[in-house]
């Protein structure tokens, strides 16, 4: 299959593991990716134990469901408790813990909650059920952000009254600043997000090493994507000339899809955003311009803002920041598993404790089918290239 079957090659990640293995590491690096594709993939195909052992690979915010906040969850139950509303949402949303109960038991109550698998089919309902309001859940980066826009896009043109948007929309600049200049970690580069690059361009990322020093690439989905992109990373930072490189060229160019980004600017403005682990961040979100504003769920119904209250006992902010790793919280792979959920970062399939626990929950890193050999902790990887 082209784009795929060339970019799992096992040559080509014999070659780029050599590659890895033979940097000679100046001192102890954190890389960190910041999308929850990144994550699975990382985890599924075993590439955090082939770097060298002075280099830590720590996940951040790059899955949407998990930086949504409880207090929007909250918001949102709200809405479906009302006779008048349909709530439309992605699946992986309706497990997450709000301060009370998550959607999911919302609806085993009565509240109507559908899901959805794209936001055309909230739009369908909306068409199908012209006596009540469809909200659809609005969550995501500037990957998912241009189809909500064409979304609203489309209902105003066809006069769909009664489509709304409960919007948590965010990009991506304003965390990782924000992870830069934390003090409770160092990142030294970035995986950046392929998605998200795509639409923004690699060009919106030159902040990075411009102001702060830290190296990154821009990365596939493939072992061979990942490995390159790994590679790009420790090669800047064992130089020390940290600079942006671009290793995913068949898919991001520097300036990223513009009728996308002029989509956005048409409907969406910058906002004030909240992000789990990280608190609320400038500019950080993506609101509908005031002309809009009888799309906005908040506005016509007078939602008044909700706090939110987190599990004390979960890390999923930490988790999302990169202070620590899965195996750290104490709930992870006990109290809190994929059947039972604590936080947001078990329910997502993009979260990184729902990767830890499916591929390296084991002690030390193993993968579960190593069975605690010695030889196990690249075991994963070698079967890539094998």
């Amino acid at each position: 299959m082209r784009y795929v079957d060339e970019y799992r090659e096992p040559r080509l990640v014999r070659e780029l593991m050599d590659e890895l293995g033979n940097l000679r590491v100046p001192r102890p690096l954190t890389i960190m990716e910041v999308c929850g594709s990144h994550t699975m993939a990382l985890s599924r195909f075993g590439l955090r134990r082939v770097l060298p052992p002075d280099v830590r690979l720590v996940s951040g915010p790059g899955c949407p469901v998990c930086v949504t906040p409880s207090g929007y969850l909250d918001q949102a139950i709200a809405l479906a408790g009302r006779p008048e509303v349909i709530v439309a949402s992605f699946g992986d949303l309706l497990r997450v813990p709000g301060s009370r109960q998550s959607l999911e038991e919302a609806r085993a109550e009565g509240a109507d909650v559908r899901v959805v698998y794209s936001v055309l089919d909230a739009l369908e309902l909306a068409r199908a059920n012209p006596e009540r309001a469809v909200v659809f859940l609005a969550i995501g980066f500037e990957t998912t952000a241009p189809t909500a826009a064409a979304a609203v896009a489309q209902a105003e043109d066809e006069g769909i009254a009664n489509f709304y948007l409960l919007t948590e929309l965010k990009v991506m600049p304003p965390p990782m600043r924000a992870l830069l200049e934390a003090q409770d970690v160092r990142v030294d580069g970035f995986l950046l997000p392929g998605h998200v690059s795509a639409i923004v361009g690699w060009g919106a990322f030159r902040f990075l090493p411009e102001e702060y020093g830290a190296a990154c690439a821009v990365a596939g989905f493939e072992p061979v994507d990942l490995l390159r992109a790994l590679a790009a990373v420790m090669v800047q930072l064992t130089e020390g000339r940290p600079s942006l490189a671009n290793t995913y060229g068949r898919v991001v160019t520097e300036e990223g899809n513009l009728a996308a980004q002029a989509l956005l600017r048409k409907y969406f403005r910058p906002v004030s955003s909240h992000w789990r682990g990280i608190g609320e961040l400038p500019a950080s979100g993506l609101g509908l311009l005031p002309g809009l504003a009888h799309r906005d769920a908040r506005t016509a119904f007078s939602l008044e803002p909700a706090e939110g209250r987190d599990n004390p006992a979960c890390r999923c902010g930490e988790v999302l920041r990169g202070a620590i790793t899965p195996p750290e919280c104490p709930l992870f792979a006990g109290r809190c598993t994929p059947a039972s959920p604590q936080g947001a970062c078990m329910v997502s399939s993009e979260g990184t404790c729902a990767a830890y626990f499916r591929y390296e929950r084991l002690a030390g890193g193993r993968h579960p089918d190593d069975r605690g050999s010695s030889a196990g902790s690249a075991r994963k990887a070698k079967e890539v290239a094998s």
